[in-house]
């Protein structure tokens, strides 16, 4: 970035510099979830629920897949705002050509071991008799698209933070848009059923990867050589850890679908709702909640570039400040979050087709109780991201792994011992509960350590008069 946009990070108002950054974000995160919903949408209505639970099956590829591309690219980009706010350009060209490396790297290797063990695959996530050739069909032209849906996650996180947020937003956007378009055209006109959804999706994700790899040729902030995609193993080290926290976030929904899923799928046989409503329903829910987390998230790491930039230029007012704002933002999310899922859950489902009177009295259930501390899940999950743009991986993997692995799996495995299939519906709220204690207590002990290096800052300025 160039001076006046650094004096804008610095002295711009914070609620200002909020919108701006984080409604692109926001748009980016929603358009990359919207991707399989609007799958889900189509399939539902042209498939029917069977189908909808193939997609339930698969989405967790999905989520491996954005999880490393947002290691990648939201570890590159906090490590570049740091880099900006220290003036070390050196090392911001460098860390996003070598991110730029990883992420073609991975997608392509984790093509192959999707391949490579897809029944393997399927049946981890909850596969069953009635669904799987579905999920196979869904499942094998979908993992063409994981090396650009790939890439153009892990740019758009880079591309933000080199303060372009809103093409950031505008290339997933087109991309979904195309998704949009095509599907309906694919599974109707066509009839080519779970292949044509899939095949609408890598269309868009093709898109918006070319998109994301133009832009890089006349970014703001940094200029790339070859030399800048060779990998450095120092440099890669230092922005990797970086994005350990947006990658145990997308990976403990990976965990807890698999748990879950399989959970369901037994216990669920064993109650009047039978494996397959359960499984369905569920994978709904889980998706819809994937939405008001990319609006949680999308506040705090498009908020990276700031939080960054000021914490690196020794504002550290200015960050407490910011953090004040986003647990502000959130709890209002949270709260609209949860109005939704408490008096209209119904209205939601429906969305996704219309089914029997089990299928319905479950999705209400289902909604009701997994969400019903949504408000606490959205201050956790921003809590996280702000330690992570601080520079504190380890601080915000904790948080991350308490609620999503510690809590959340234990309970979801423990519950339906002594509760039956609903018991599963209680494992998220217990875990939001658990986790949000300790997410305080770090929030306290972060807000301290910045008022004591604010008040450090001020009694070295009398002193640099003297001199």
């Amino acid at each position: 970035m160039n001076q006046n946009a650094n004096k804008y990070l610095a002295e711009e108002k914070i609620g200002k510099l909020l919108l701006k950054f984080s409604i692109p974000c926001i748009m980016s995160l929603l358009v990359s979830a919207l991707y399989n919903i609007v799958d889900q949408i189509f399939i539902g209505r042209g498939i029917g629920y069977l189908g909808n639970g193939a997609t339930n099956v698969v989405f967790p590829i999905t989520i491996i897949s954005l999880a490393v591309a947002l290691m990648i690219g939201d570890g590159c980009a906090a490590f570049l705002s740091l880099c900006q706010g220290k003036k070390d350009l050196k090392s911001a060209n460098k860390s996003v050509g070598n991110a730029v490396t990883l992420l073609v790297g991975m997608g392509l290797l984790m093509t192959v071991l999707f391949a490579v063990f897809k029944s393997r695959i399927l049946y981890v996530f909850g596969a069953t008799e009635n669904n799987f050739a579905y999920a196979s069909e869904y499942f094998n032209f979908i993992i063409i698209g994981i090396p650009f849906f790939v890439v153009g996650n892990g740019l758009n996180s880079i591309i933000r933070a080199d303060g372009s947020p809103k093409f950031a937003m505008i290339t997933t956007l087109v991309g979904c848009i195309i998704n949009v378009i095509l599907d309906p055209v694919a599974i109707f006109a066509l009839g080519l059923g779970m292949m044509g959804a899939a095949l609408a999706t890598i269309t868009g994700q093709i898109v918006t990867a070319i998109c994301g790899i133009a832009y890089l040729t006349r970014a703001k902030s940094v200029r790339l050589s070859k030399k800048s995609f060779l990998p450095d193993p120092e440099i890669i080290g230092k922005f990797l850890p970086l994005g350990i926290s947006s990658f145990l976030t997308q990976i403990s929904i990976v965990v807890i679908m698999g748990v879950m899923n399989n959970v369901l799928v037994v216990y669920g046989a064993r109650s009047k709702y039978g494996a397959d409503i359960p499984l369905t329903v569920v994978g709904i829910v889980m998706k819809v909640f994937q939405i008001v987390i990319s609006v949680c998230i999308g506040i705090a790491a498009g908020s990276q570039p700031v939080i960054g930039y000021n914490y690196g230029a020794g504002e550290y007012r200015r960050v407490r400040q910011i953090f004040m704002a986003i647990v502000k933002a959130e709890t209002v999310v949270g709260t609209v979050a949860l109005i939704l899922f408490e008096f209209f859950p119904l209205q939601i489902t429906s969305i996704f087709g219309s089914e029997d009177g089990l299928y319905n009295e479950f999705a209400v259930l289902s909604f009701r109780l997994f969400l019903s501390m949504i408000v606490l899940t959205c201050l956790q999950k921003s809590i996280s991201v702000f330690l992570q743009a601080l520079g504190k991986p380890v601080m915000s993997m904790g948080l991350s792994l308490l609620r999503d692995f510690v809590l959340s799996v234990p309970f979801a495995i423990v519950l339906p011992m002594f509760l039956g299939v609903e018991g599963a519906l209680y494992s998220a709220p217990i875990a939001d509960i658990g986790s949000i204690i300790a997410a305080a207590i770090m929030s306290a002990v972060m807000l301290k350590e910045l008022k004591a290096k604010e008040d450090g800052a001020k009694e070295l300025v009398p002193a640099r008069e003297v001199a």
